[in-house]
Protein backbone atom coordinates (compact mmCIF):
# COMPACT_ATOMS: atom_id res chain seq x y z
CA UNK A 1 0.00 0.00 0.00
CA UNK A 2 2.83 2.35 0.90
CA UNK A 3 4.64 1.56 -2.36
CA UNK A 4 1.46 2.21 -4.34
CA UNK A 5 1.05 5.63 -2.70
CA UNK A 6 4.68 6.52 -3.28
CA UNK A 7 4.41 5.46 -6.92
CA UNK A 8 1.23 7.48 -7.36
CA UNK A 9 2.90 10.57 -5.85
CA UNK A 10 5.88 10.10 -8.15
CA UNK A 11 3.60 9.79 -11.17
CA UNK A 12 1.72 12.96 -10.19
CA UNK A 13 5.00 14.80 -9.71
CA UNK A 14 6.13 13.56 -13.11
CA UNK A 15 2.91 14.75 -14.71
CA UNK A 16 3.51 18.22 -13.28
CA UNK A 17 7.11 18.13 -14.48
CA UNK A 18 8.49 18.43 -10.95
CA UNK A 19 11.80 16.97 -9.88
CA UNK A 20 12.33 15.44 -6.45
CA UNK A 21 14.34 18.50 -5.47
CA UNK A 22 11.58 20.88 -6.57
CA UNK A 23 8.94 18.88 -4.72
CA UNK A 24 11.08 18.74 -1.58
CA UNK A 25 11.78 22.46 -1.70
CA UNK A 26 8.07 23.17 -2.17
CA UNK A 27 7.30 21.08 0.91
CA UNK A 28 9.97 22.93 2.90
CA UNK A 29 8.47 26.26 1.87
CA UNK A 30 5.02 24.98 2.85
CA UNK A 31 6.37 24.05 6.30
CA UNK A 32 7.69 27.59 6.80
CA UNK A 33 4.37 29.11 5.72
CA UNK A 34 2.48 26.72 7.99
CA UNK A 35 4.71 27.79 10.87
CA UNK A 36 3.60 31.37 10.38
CA UNK A 37 -0.05 30.28 10.34
CA UNK A 38 0.45 28.28 13.54
CA UNK A 39 2.11 31.26 15.23
CA UNK A 40 -0.75 33.59 14.27
CA UNK A 41 -3.39 31.09 15.42
CA UNK A 42 -1.53 30.65 18.73
CA UNK A 43 -1.59 34.33 19.64
CA UNK A 44 -4.49 33.89 22.13
CA UNK A 45 -1.96 31.66 24.02
CA UNK A 46 -4.42 28.85 24.86
CA UNK A 47 -5.10 27.96 21.22
CA UNK A 48 -1.72 26.45 20.36
CA UNK A 49 -2.95 22.80 20.43
CA UNK A 50 -5.67 23.63 17.90
CA UNK A 51 -3.17 25.61 15.82
CA UNK A 52 -0.80 22.64 15.63
CA UNK A 53 -3.70 20.31 14.83
CA UNK A 54 -4.82 22.52 11.94
CA UNK A 55 -1.22 22.91 10.76
CA UNK A 56 -0.67 19.15 10.82
CA UNK A 57 -3.85 18.59 8.83
CA UNK A 58 -2.70 21.13 6.27
CA UNK A 59 0.71 19.47 5.87
CA UNK A 60 -0.98 16.08 5.64
CA UNK A 61 -3.06 17.33 2.73
CA UNK A 62 0.08 18.74 1.11
CA UNK A 63 1.85 15.39 1.40
CA UNK A 64 -1.18 13.65 -0.14
CA UNK A 65 -1.20 16.23 -2.96
CA UNK A 66 -4.67 17.37 -1.97
CA UNK A 67 -5.85 20.93 -2.41
CA UNK A 68 -5.92 23.09 0.69
CA UNK A 69 -4.88 26.50 1.92
CA UNK A 70 -5.61 29.16 4.50
CA UNK A 71 -9.37 28.63 4.28
CA UNK A 72 -9.11 24.92 5.08
CA UNK A 73 -6.59 25.66 7.83
CA UNK A 74 -9.01 28.14 9.41
CA UNK A 75 -11.90 25.67 9.22
CA UNK A 76 -9.83 22.97 10.94
CA UNK A 77 -8.62 25.45 13.55
CA UNK A 78 -12.16 26.50 14.44
CA UNK A 79 -13.17 22.88 14.86
CA UNK A 80 -10.10 21.94 16.93
CA UNK A 81 -10.24 24.98 19.23
CA UNK A 82 -13.71 24.15 20.57
CA UNK A 83 -12.19 21.74 23.08
CA UNK A 84 -8.55 22.25 22.31
CA UNK A 85 -8.34 25.47 24.32
CA UNK A 86 -8.79 23.38 27.48
CA UNK A 87 -5.68 21.43 26.51
CA UNK A 88 -3.90 24.75 26.07
CA UNK A 89 -4.88 25.85 29.57
CA UNK A 90 -3.64 22.53 30.98
CA UNK A 91 -0.34 23.00 29.17
CA UNK A 92 0.23 26.43 30.68
CA UNK A 93 -0.69 25.04 34.12
CA UNK A 94 1.93 22.30 33.70
CA UNK A 95 4.51 24.90 32.68
CA UNK A 96 3.69 26.96 35.77
CA UNK A 97 4.13 23.89 37.98
CA UNK A 98 7.54 23.16 36.47
CA UNK A 99 8.54 26.80 36.94
CA UNK A 100 7.72 26.45 40.65
CA UNK A 101 9.89 23.32 40.78
CA UNK A 102 12.79 25.15 39.16
CA UNK A 103 12.47 27.96 41.69
CA UNK A 104 12.57 25.38 44.46
CA UNK A 105 15.85 24.07 43.01
CA UNK A 106 17.32 27.57 42.92
CA UNK A 107 16.28 28.26 46.50
CA UNK A 108 18.04 25.13 47.72
CA UNK A 109 14.89 23.29 48.86
CA UNK A 110 15.75 19.73 50.04
CA UNK A 111 15.06 17.29 47.23
CA UNK A 112 14.67 20.21 44.83
CA UNK A 113 17.07 19.00 42.10
CA UNK A 114 15.32 15.62 41.84
CA UNK A 115 11.85 17.15 41.79
CA UNK A 116 12.99 19.74 39.27
CA UNK A 117 14.49 17.12 36.94
CA UNK A 118 11.36 14.99 37.12
CA UNK A 119 9.21 18.02 36.41
CA UNK A 120 11.23 19.07 33.36
CA UNK A 121 11.20 15.53 31.94
CA UNK A 122 7.46 15.26 32.54
CA UNK A 123 6.90 18.59 30.78
CA UNK A 124 8.94 17.45 27.75
CA UNK A 125 6.99 14.19 27.64
CA UNK A 126 3.70 16.08 27.82
CA UNK A 127 4.79 18.39 25.00
CA UNK A 128 5.71 15.43 22.80
CA UNK A 129 2.42 13.68 23.55
CA UNK A 130 0.52 16.88 22.78
CA UNK A 131 2.26 17.29 19.42
CA UNK A 132 1.67 13.66 18.52
CA UNK A 133 -2.00 14.01 19.46
CA UNK A 134 -2.30 17.16 17.33
CA UNK A 135 -0.69 15.33 14.39
CA UNK A 136 -3.45 12.72 14.40
CA UNK A 137 -6.38 15.04 15.12
CA UNK A 138 -9.41 14.89 12.85
CA UNK A 139 -12.61 16.95 13.05
CA UNK A 140 -14.87 15.49 15.73
CA UNK A 141 -12.08 13.68 17.62
CA UNK A 142 -11.98 13.82 21.41
CA UNK A 143 -8.85 15.53 22.70
CA UNK A 144 -8.93 13.37 25.82
CA UNK A 145 -8.81 10.18 23.76
CA UNK A 146 -6.18 11.61 21.43
CA UNK A 147 -3.92 12.57 24.32
CA UNK A 148 -4.36 9.20 26.04
CA UNK A 149 -3.36 7.31 22.90
CA UNK A 150 -0.56 9.75 22.12
CA UNK A 151 0.80 9.32 25.64
CA UNK A 152 1.06 5.57 25.09
CA UNK A 153 2.77 6.05 21.73
CA UNK A 154 5.21 8.50 23.30
CA UNK A 155 6.36 5.75 25.67
CA UNK A 156 6.12 2.81 23.25
CA UNK A 157 7.86 4.65 20.41
CA UNK A 158 10.87 6.35 22.05
CA UNK A 159 12.69 6.79 18.72
CA UNK A 160 9.81 8.78 17.27
CA UNK A 161 9.47 10.77 20.47
CA UNK A 162 13.16 11.70 20.38
CA UNK A 163 12.69 12.96 16.82
CA UNK A 164 9.93 15.28 18.02
CA UNK A 165 12.15 16.42 20.90
CA UNK A 166 14.81 17.21 18.30
CA UNK A 167 12.30 19.40 16.48
CA UNK A 168 11.53 21.23 19.69
CA UNK A 169 15.25 21.74 20.29
CA UNK A 170 15.58 23.30 16.83
CA UNK A 171 12.86 25.81 17.69
CA UNK A 172 14.51 26.69 21.01
CA UNK A 173 17.88 27.20 19.30
CA UNK A 174 16.24 29.24 16.54
CA UNK A 175 14.53 31.45 19.12
CA UNK A 176 17.89 31.88 20.86
CA UNK A 177 19.42 33.26 17.66
CA UNK A 178 16.38 35.01 16.19
CA UNK A 179 12.77 34.98 17.37
CA UNK A 180 11.27 35.47 13.86
CA UNK A 181 13.16 32.39 12.67
CA UNK A 182 11.54 30.32 15.44
CA UNK A 183 8.09 31.31 14.17
CA UNK A 184 8.72 29.82 10.75
CA UNK A 185 10.29 26.67 12.21
CA UNK A 186 7.05 25.86 14.07
CA UNK A 187 5.85 24.31 10.83
CA UNK A 188 8.84 21.99 10.87
CA UNK A 189 7.77 20.70 14.29
CA UNK A 190 4.29 19.97 12.95
CA UNK A 191 5.84 18.21 9.95
CA UNK A 192 8.08 16.16 12.23
CA UNK A 193 5.09 15.07 14.33
CA UNK A 194 3.15 14.11 11.20
CA UNK A 195 6.13 12.11 9.89
CA UNK A 196 6.62 10.36 13.23
CA UNK A 197 2.97 9.38 13.41
CA UNK A 198 3.02 8.11 9.81
CA UNK A 199 6.15 6.12 10.62
CA UNK A 200 4.47 4.61 13.68
CA UNK A 201 1.33 3.75 11.69
CA UNK A 202 3.34 1.85 9.10
CA UNK A 203 5.16 -0.30 11.65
Amino acid sequence: MTEVRAKARAERAGERGESRFAEGFALFAECLLTGVWIAVASLPLVTYPAAFAAGSRHLGRRLAHERGGWREFTTDFRSAVRRGWLVGVAGWAALAAVWVDVQAVRNGLPGGPFVGAVGVLALIGAAVAGLRAAATWRPGDSWRSLLARAGRRTVLDPAGSFLVVGGLAVVVCSAWFSAPLAVAVLGAIAAAAVAVEERYRRR
